[in-house]
Order: C-alpha cells, then sequence, then structure tokens
C-alpha cells in the first residue's frame, strides 16, 4: 500500500451509514454503536458493534470491517497464507507476541467498557495466533496505527482499495446503492 487509510474519529451512524452497511454485506446491521473509521471515500468501512446483539447473544467482534473491496484484498492475503506466518512468527519473536497481546488487551478493554463478555476471547485469534485478518485489519482501522502490529502489518500489504471508487455511492434520493462503476 503506498500511504494508509487516515485514522478517522468514530461517528454515531447516520441513516445513510445504515444503508451503505446494508449495501456492502447484504443485510442490515445488527448491534450497531458507532462507525468505527471511514474509508477515504467517504463510506465506513469499519463498524464498532456491541457486545451483546439486540436478542443477547454474545458477540465478541468488537470492529467489525464492512468495505467488500478491502475484505476481497484481505481474504487474498489470507488465501496467500499470511495468517499462517505471522502465527509462526509470534511463536519466534517474543517482542511481536508481547505487542500482539498488547493488542489483545487493548481489544478487551474497548469491548469491557462497553460491556463485559466474561469468557469470551478477543476476535482474530488474539492474543496467540492469527485467524482472521479482517478483525485484526478492523482494529487498526478503529484504534489507530501502532495499537495492533499484526494488524497494522497487514494493512500495509493492503493495496488502496478505495482508490477505485466507493463500494456504495449516494443516489438521488439521498440513500446509498451498488455503483457499478465503484466495483471497477
Amino acid at each position: 500500500m503506498e500511504t494508509p487509510p487516515p485514522t478517522t474519529p468514530r461517528t454515531e451512524p447516520t441513516d445513510a451509514d445504515v444503508e451503505a452497511f446494508r449495501q456492502q454485506l447484504g443485510r442490515p446491521p445488527r448491534g450497531l454503536r458507532a462507525i468505527a473509521h471511514r474509508c477515504p471515500c467517504g463510506q465506513p468501512d469499519v463498524v464498532e458493534t456491541a457486545p451483546r446483539l439486540p436478542d443477547g447473544t454474545p458477540f465478541p467482534t468488537l470492529y467489525y470491517l464492512t468495505c467488500p473491496k478491502a475484505n476481497s484484498a484481505i481474504g487474498t492475503l489470507e488465501a496467500d497464507g499470511v495468517m499462517k506466518e505471522m502465527t509462526e512468527r509470534l511463536g519466534r519473536d517474543p517482542e511481536l507476541a508481547a505487542a500482539y497481546r498488547a493488542a489483545h488487551e487493548d481489544y478487551l478493554g474497548r469491548r469491557d467498557a462497553i460491556e463485559e463478555l466474561k469468557g469470551f476471547p478477543t476476535a482474530g485469534g488474539m492474543p496467540d495466533r492469527v485467524k482472521c485478518l479482517h478483525v485484526l485489519v478492523a482494529h487498526s482501522l478503529a484504534a489507530g496505527p501502532g495499537v495492533n502490529p499484526l494488524g497494522d502489518e497487514a494493512l500495509a500489504m493492503l493495496p488502496e482499495w478505495w482508490r477505485k471508487g466507493a463500494c456504495v455511492s449516494p443516489t438521488a434520493e439521498g440513500c446509498v446503492s451498488s455503483s457499478p462503476a465503484a466495483d471497477a
């Protein structure tokens, strides 16, 4: 990646954000608390989710990556074996393992500040392995650089997914819809 996306402030979701989420994931949001990061195109790309869904089901994934372009690029990294290589490095590099454990503690602290989920792990395999780069990148985007070393590393490997346009775009009515040009 030439330039990582800038950190953006956490914001309350608007109706347009909720509709963008629907378009991005093909379903309405569950437990949506905030927009944790915005893509340089302006659309949400990371949402903050409540530790429990409205029906009470625990949902330990605090930060959820919604942008299909970013998700696709991360899927390519996962298919290329990046998670296995990162997990192996955790076993060999005590400094990296300590920084990743600190990322785990940061994630837990942010989630537990909303509601404690005793006995539930963080997400993405933290603190001992890497099982989902999507979660680690979402954490890095939401928390900013320097918090999750492996999320930052994966983010740096990604192409600038927003350069070809937003994954959803405004319509004349002010909502959002899929944009064929954005899928190019």
